[in-house]
């Protein structure tokens, strides 16, 4: 045999064994949600997930795009993709704690990091935010999978939300951003401020350029600033997050006055919204527009459209009648990107194998040393967070380890091992919402027994309702201090279908599982989709603390 022979069997059989890898990836992933068909369209959601206010960057082959965190931590998701459709979560930008830290020590329901927007500026990525309760920050790094730098308060303030920097070729440069009518008592306009030429700070006052009340484009917010062949464009949603429509305002000079034209709605399509997200372009010269569709309880899930320029006017979807305003596609061409790239999502599943979590994973609010651990040792240790005097419900739990739902229909399943010292400690599988319903496995006596709990409308402070479901063995118990342990083994699993229904069962051998409890109906939280994850409380004194060690957490279809 040759040497360009053996070359050639060799790549031959390398194709072979990448292409039977791709077929095992889309198998594996067709278990949760799949946007890329593999015959070079996709559908959308390209994320059936919660990254709620998303907008996007391009750096040569490259795409990246954050999202709203609010007060979940660690924050400020970075996701990566090659085409557009696949994407990967490579970062957080906002590590613990998120600041003022003696604010986000507790849970702040909807408060936090509101609608980003991520440039690519002098060789380096900005993220800017609106946190409406304290002002506009910026975070910076050179590389969006490494370390990025402490937050920057460009501007304090009350109110201000969905800023979008603009570094004009003047070397001048511009904030654009909304008010939040809940923190300001107004909305429905855009504003602009200079910045200085860093992009560090506002040295500004802010101009009005953009009036939405003005009986046709209320709750204009999230504009994203851009320009093109000598326009100022601001791409903004407006009239609402349920059933409102894309804006388009030009103009030729920063501070207006701007024209505005609606460039995508609904239409008689079923993607209602379609709402706030960001342009992009590909190095092939193609342009898309990334933005959420809100779904109640999943949250704000991810669309991928494409966008053309018809006479210096971008055009969003599908243009069916030729008027200029496009509708959502349900299903499209891939971006061309000049290369195929293989199908990825991001993750789920987590061993619990290494010193860190899986990046899905988020808190309730700024991590602290003693909600827990990962090892080396294969599992995540969650200790039982003591439950304050007037404690109601879940609603000011902190060290809930949640992450998005992942699909419309997928089933989660974690190994549970249960160390508990004193009565009414207990762990389990949560779902998180306004309303919320967990499994959880609680120490009672000499035994422990399985439950149910359910609360609705838990911002209210309504308690919540338990049902005792079985008896459960004690593995074992051993002396270790004041009191015994008693340890509880035990798998759960959550299956959750359309319209986030959500059924539990339990097994003691990971083979037989029994259905168990009431079915429940995800409900959203307050600006964030339901979310599913562990936890562990202790209703008493720190001393006595129990704790979950999670073998792992697998997410199937």
């Amino acid at each position: 045999m040759g040497k360009r022979t053996e070359i050639k069997t060799a790549f031959s059989l390398l194709s072979i064994l990448l292409f039977c890898a791709g077929i095992h990836a889309q198998n594996h992933l067709s278990e949760t949600w799949v946007s890329d068909q593999g015959n070079g369209y996709y559908m959308n959601p390209v994320l059936h997930a919660d990254y709620s206010d998303p907008d996007v960057c391009a750096v040569e082959d490259d795409f990246y795009m954050t999202a709203s965190s609010f007060n979940c931590i660690p924050g400020l998701p970075v996701l990566h993709s090659k085409d557009l459709v696949n994407w990967q979560i490579i970062n957080h930008a906002l590590k613990n704690p998120q600041e003022p830290a003696d604010f986000f020590n507790k849970p702040q329901h909807g408060r936090g990091v509101w609608a980003p927007c991520i440039r690519y500026h002098n060789e380096e990525f900005y993220i800017y935010w609106g946190d409406p309760d304290f002002g506009i920050y910026l975070v910076k790094t050179k590389d969006p999978a490494g370390e990025w730098d402490r937050p920057i308060l460009v501007k304090a303030g009350k109110g201000m939300i969905d800023p979008t920097p603009l570094w004009d070729e003047d070397g001048k440069a511009y904030l654009a951003y909304a008010w939040a009518g809940s923190r300001a008592g107004i909305n429905s306009i855009i504003v602009i401020s200079e910045m200085n030429a860093e992009g560090t700070k506002v040295i500004s006052d802010p101009v009005l350029v953009f009036d939405g009340n003005d009986g046709v484009n209320h709750t204009i917010e999230g504009p994203k600033l851009y320009k093109r062949n000598g326009y100022y464009y601001i791409f903004a949603p407006a009239g609402g997050v349920a059933d409102g429509w894309q804006l388009a305002l030009r103009s030729r000079n920063i501070y207006g006055p701007y024209e505005p034209k609606v460039v995508m709605a609904q239409g008689k399509t079923k993607i209602n919204g379609p709402h706030q997200g960001g342009w992009i372009d590909t190095r092939t010269g193609e342009s898309w527009f990334i933005h959420f569709q809100d779904k109640g309880a999943y949250g704000r899930i991810i669309h991928l459209n494409p966008m053309k320029w018809v006479n210096d006017w971008p055009v969003i979807g599908e243009d069916k009648d030729g008027d200029g305003c496009g509708e959502p596609v349900s299903r499209y061409r891939k971006p061309d990107v000049g290369a195929k790239y293989p199908v990825t999502a991001p993750a789920e599943s987590d061993e619990f194998n290494t010193r860190q979590p899986g990046l899905q994973w988020q808190w309730h609010a700024n991590y602290q040393d003693t909600f827990g651990y990962p090892s080396d040792l294969g599992f995540m240790r969650i200790y039982g967070y003591t439950l304050s005097e007037d404690f109601v419900n879940f609603w000011e739990v902190p060290n809930l380890l949640m992450q998005k739902l992942p699909a419309e229909r997928f089933t989660a399943t974690t190994k549970l091992r249960f160390t508990a010292k004193e009565d009414g400690s207990k762990t389990g599988l949560i779902v998180m919402g306004w309303d919320y319903t967990y499994l959880s496995v609680a120490k009672k006596g000499n035994a422990f027994v399985l439950q149910q709990s359910i609360c609705k409308d838990a911002e209210q402070k309504n308690p919540e309702r338990t049902i005792d479901l079985a008896e459960l063995p004690v593995a074992h118990k051993y002396e270790a201090g004041l009191f015994p342990n008693y340890v509880c083994d035990i798998y759960m699993r959550l299956q959750v279908a359309d319209g986030g229904m959500c059924q539990f069962s339990y097994s003691m051998d990971d083979k037989k599982y029994t259905i168990v409890g009431e079915p429940f109906k995800a409900r959203q939280g307050k600006w964030i989709g339901a979310k599913v994850g562990l936890f562990c409380i202790n209703p008493h004194g720190v001393n006595n603390r129990g704790w979950v060690d999670a073998d792992w957490f697998r997410v199937t279809r």
